[in-house]
């Protein structure tokens, strides 16, 4: 298959709410939810794509003639490009009755492990998916990286049992999928969490603890505090709380006060590799890209995974040439325009 076939082919297997557009910018489906928009009147989701959009890059190949060196390094893993798969739930809510949460995650993770990055893995109300999403990681040989929600001590305690059993080498938690409308008023009970409770949720899990959900400096010190040793720059493509920034117009200002402080990710409009430079040249050490990874699966599984991994590495690789990078080191703010 092309990626333009396995675009094609999404278009007729994903369900009626994703419209699998040429730009999934978030316009189409707006505020569907069920369904892949955004809350409220569905605008940060279009903003998130268009921040990145109004950054421009600066060329110059005035420099040594070498084949880019995509890979990262983080928390002493290697990964052979600084993007990762982000997590989706709720697949045939949102998506259609294709995949459930348990297939998709098998596929996803499965794909990203042998094509050299790791997946994001979801969370549901349905103690299954995550039981599902942790065997798939092991089956891979820790290649993934469980997310959870913001559920009670008690919950999480079981679910980081599962993390360690599965051999992941670092976890997550959308804590701002306090926000989502499926998770009030559960049993097991789901919600936002004080500093200290925090700091007793990375303490159980043993191995380097993500916080998805910062959007602002406050926001990144109380994760610090926590014990947090990365965070996802993430207003959760808009889903949780309408009339939040773009993350592209706040990731900065976390980078310079974060100092090195922790490792950052961002997400959050990212579609392209010339959107993962520009993330990378404001100081993320890594993206998360969710919504075409979903599209990428419905339409070509495996293989849909695998071809839009490589559109997204020759993009990079290529943006990287042409700003003369040779490594993800050399990508810095000098390498940016931004009109006055």
């Amino acid at each position: 298959m092309t990626y333009e076939e396995v675009m094609k082919k999404a278009k007729s297997e994903i369900g009626p709410y994703c419209k699998v557009c040429p730009q999934c910018n978030g316009k189409a489906c707006k505020n569907q939810m069920p369904g892949p928009g955004a809350k409220g009147v569905g605008d940060v989701a279009i903003r998130n794509y268009d921040a990145w959009k109004d950054i421009r890059i600066n060329m110059d190949t005035i420099c040594e003639n070498v084949t880019p060196d995509t890979s990262i390094e983080l928390f002493g893993e290697k990964f052979d490009y600084p993007f990762f798969a982000g997590p989706v739930g709720a697949m045939k809510l949102h998506y259609g009755d294709k995949y459930d949460d348990l297939t998709y995650n098998d596929i996803l993770v499965s794909a990203c492990a042998a094509n050299g990055i790791a997946a994001f893995t979801g969370d549901g109300t349905n103690p299954d998916v995550f039981k599902a999403a942790t065997a798939a990681i092991k089956k891979n040989h820790g290649q993934g990286i469980p997310t959870v929600k913001p559920w009670n001590i008690e919950t999480i305690r079981e679910k980081m049992d599962m993390v360690q059993d599965c051999g992941a080498k670092m976890v997550a938690m959308d804590i701002d999928a306090a926000g989502l409308p499926f998770l009030k008023n559960l049993n097991p009970p789901a919600g936002s969490k004080t500093v200290e409770q925090l700091g007793e949720i990375v303490n159980a899990a043993g191995i380097p603890f993500i916080v998805k959900g910062i959007m602002t400096v406050s926001g990144a010190k109380k994760a610090f505090d926590a014990g947090a040793s990365a965070i996802v720059v993430s207003n959760h493509g808009g889903r949780v709380l309408d009339q939040t920034p773009a993350t592209a117009e706040v990731l900065e200002r976390i980078v310079e006060w974060n100092q090195g402080r922790m490792k950052i990710f961002v997400d959050g409009g990212i579609r392209q590799g010339t959107d993962i430079f520009k993330a990378l040249a404001m100081g993320a050490d890594a993206v998360l890209i969710a919504r075409p990874f979903v599209q990428a699966v419905y339409g070509g599984a495996e293989e849909g995974v695998k071809l839009y991994i490589e559109k997204l590495a020759a993009e990079l690789s290529d943006t990287m040439a042409m700003c003369g990078a040779a490594s993800i080191k050399d990508i810095n703010r000098s390498m940016l325009y931004r009109p006055m």
